[in-house]
C-alpha cells in the first residue's frame, strides 16, 4: 500500500547548492537560509522552459531571490554539494554575502556559458562551471564521433560492393 506522506525534504545548511530537477534539464539555486534561495531567473513569463529559452534569445537573466518552495513548485530536488571533493567552499559569509549583493542585477546569461549552474557554483567555489553544459558537448563529440565512423563504415563496404559488381 503506498504511502500517501510527502517525500522528505533534504536538511538544508546555507551555502548550499540545490538542485532542482526539471523537464529535460536541472535548474540551480544557492540557499542562503529561512527557505530562500539566490538563482538566476529568466524573463517573467508563462513556463520555466519557455522563460529559459527567452533568456537565451535575450542573453539577459536576472538574479532573484525567492522561497524555494516557489521556485522549486512540485519538481523534485536536492542538495548537490557536488564539487566539494575538488574544491573548497569558499566561507559561508562570504557566499551568502555576494549572492545578497546580486539580488536584482541583471546579469548576462547563456546556456553555454553563463547559466544558473556556472552562477551558483561561481558564488560557492569561485569557479565558474556548468556540468550540464560539459556533458552535453561530451554527449555530442561522442554521437558525432559515431556518426563519423559510421559514414566512413557505410562509405567503405559501398565501395567495396561496387568493386566486386
Amino acid at each position: 500500500m503506498a504511502s500517501s506522506r510527502p517525500r522528505p525534504r533534504p536538511r538544508l545548511r546555507r551555502g548550499d547548492l540545490i538542485e532542482i530537477f526539471r523537464f529535460g534539464y536541472e535548474h540551480w539555486a544557492i540557499y542562503v537560509g529561512y527557505g530562500y534561495v539566490i538563482h538566476v531567473a529568466p524573463c517573467e513569463i508563462a513556463g520555466a522552459v519557455a522563460a529559459s529559452v527567452l533568456s537565451e534569445l535575450t542573453n539577459k537573466a536576472i538574479v532573484k531571490k525567492e522561497l524555494l518552495s516557489e521556485v522549486a513548485g512540485r519538481d523534485n530536488y536536492r542538495v548537490n554539494n557536488k564539487h566539494d571533493d575538488r574544491y573548497m567552499p569558499l566561507p559561508i559569509n562570504k557566499i551568502i554575502k555576494r549572492a545578497e549583493e546580486l539580488v536584482g542585477k541583471e546579469l548576462h546569461y547563456s546556456l553555454t556559458s553563463d547559466n544558473c549552474e556556472h552562477f551558483v557554483n561561481e558564488l560557492r567555489y569561485g569557479i565558474s562551471r556548468s556540468d550540464q553544459v560539459t556533458d552535453a558537448h561530451t554527449t555530442v563529440s561522442v554521437v558525432t564521433g559515431v556518426l563519423a565512423v559510421a559514414g566512413l563504415v557505410g562509405m567503405l563496404l559501398y565501395r567495396s560492393k561496387r568493386e566486386r559488381q
